[in-house]
């Protein structure tokens, strides 16, 4: 809704994103966003001329605009797939070169940069913005974090405001997910090796 503040603008999609499966089609029920979907391919990525043949920018009023391009890194429904850094940056030097945005669903963004062992930054940087959850890789009982320009919080908080989703007294919490940001590394590749001991000692298992 920050990056998309028009009702009837589109925003482009994985058809295996999050955002399409698991929210109830909220960007379209909530905010009146029309979302148009990407057929995701197996690793998380979409067809680059698929992108470039659905972005639209026009003054005809029988049209929506796209004013959105989101990714997902890692990527859920594609088996945890990690996006390569080489379509992150074709993908955002295609929005930049159409005056779109790039929002990175990240909730275990940080699971990506360990198994690539690179700093988040180097995936960050390709994004306008970007979720990251604390409860899902990083262990902590809840919550979830936003980032992106100060402009672009300032409107969030709004956001977030108007749609109920204010907290209060929430230092506890906020204290749980410094603790999961300090040992994030460590606990992160302690559960990248324990998954691959798994796969690897179940494979040709059948049912």
């Amino acid at each position: 809704m920050t990056h998309c503040n028009q009702r009837g603008v589109e925003a482009l999609i994985g058809d295996l994103s999050h955002i399409s499966i698991y929210e109830q089609g909220g960007i379209a029920q909530v905010a009146g966003i029309l979302p148009r979907f990407l057929h995701n391919l197996p690793d998380g990525t979409f067809d680059i001329k698929e992108l470039l043949g659905k972005i639209v920018n026009t003054t005809d009023p029988h049209f929506s605009n796209t004013r959105l391009i989101c990714l997902e890194n890692t990527h859920n429904r594609c088996g945890g797939k990690i996006l390569p850094l080489q379509f992150m940056k074709q993908v955002k030097e295609i929005a930049e070169s159409h005056s779109l945005n790039v929002h990175l669903d990240g909730a275990r963004v940080l699971n990506a940069s360990v198994a690539m062992d690179k700093p988040v930054d180097q995936i960050l940087k390709y994004c306008d913005s970007v979720n990251m959850c604390f409860s899902k890789g990083l262990g902590a009982p809840v919550g979830s974090i936003i980032a992106g320009t100060e402009q672009f919080i300032a409107s969030s908080v709004r956001m977030r405001k108007v749609l109920g989703g204010g907290m209060r007294q929430a230092g506890i919490l906020a204290a749980c997910a410094l603790v999961s940001l300090d040992e994030a590394e460590s606990n992160i590749q302690n559960d990248h090796f324990n998954a691959l001991t798994m796969a690897q000692g179940t494979h040709g298992w059948s049912n």
